[in-house]
């Protein structure tokens, strides 16, 4: 049924913002590299990582507006399913938000994202990279089916590399969905930045789908279509040849 793929979208979106932005909130991790910091960047991962296995034979584990994205640009989701996707999503992030609000009150910043000392470009910019590298991750690992068993651990891991660099600079986001949850609760400047925190890894899904095309898509699918069309346009040759000379 489809309305358990959405439904586990949101369950995994909502899960994710509150046990690793929960972590975060609650190990007072900042730019600072402490063990805070470490703690955190594993959480994100250890958590992505569950739920794919948990959830990723129900809906593929996405909890992430980017990674449908790059999805849907691939042709691997029809454009209703991205919107109810990241709707599901999107709802799923809020409600994480939520609980996270009711559990640690106000005054915690909730695991929120930041602009990179104010700068809007230096913080599309590295949150593009940081959501690039993220998403042709689970673009690759998931295109054949032999990897599959190992997917989730591949893209756990990748998740943890992102918040290992990006921490420094904005906190990570690279999933629109976890920053606009817990900034609608925070407020002030992290709600009235949390734009940056969806056109970033939007365009970085964008830039992920390309390479992953250039790699996996129609360009590489071509170049498989002509060689086997070739050795059947020899073999075909040969066969007339071998006729003629019966007869």
């Amino acid at each position: 049924m489809q309305i358990r793929r959405f439904f586990a979208e949101f369950f995994g979106t909502m899960m994710l913002v509150v046990l690793a932005c929960g972590v975060a909130a609650v190990s007072g991790c900042s730019a600072k590299a402490d063990a805070a910091y470490l703690v955190t960047a594993l959480s994100f991962g250890l958590v992505l990582t569950v739920l794919a296995y948990a959830i990723g034979g129900v809906s593929g584990c996405h909890v992430n507006p980017a990674v449908s994205f790059g999805k849907f640009l691939c042709g691997k989701l029809t454009g209703w399913e991205f919107l109810a996707y990241v709707t599901a999503q999107t709802f799923g992030g809020i409600a994480g938000g939520a609980i996270l609000s009711g559990i640690l009150g106000e005054g915690s910043l909730l695991g929120t994202n930041a602009l990179y000392e104010d700068n809007v470009v230096a913080t599309l910019l590295i949150e593009g990279i940081l959501t690039a590298f993220f998403v042709f991750t689970v673009l690759a690992v998931t295109e054949r089916a032999r990897s599959s068993e190992l997917a989730g651990v591949a893209v756990g891991a990748s998740l943890t590399l992102v918040h290992l660099f990006g921490i420094f600079f904005t906190g990570t986001s690279v999933n629109p969905a976890r920053s606009l949850g817990p900034a609608l609760f925070v407020g002030g400047a992290a709600l009235e930045s949390v734009w940056v925190f969806w056109v970033a890894p939007l365009l970085g899904a964008f830039v992920a789908s390309l390479v992953y095309l250039f790699f996996f898509g129609k360009w590489q699918g071509v170049a498989k279509t002509q060689k086997p069309a070739k050795v059947k346009a020899k073999a075909a040759d040969e066969k007339t040849q071998i006729e003629e000379t019966a007869k």
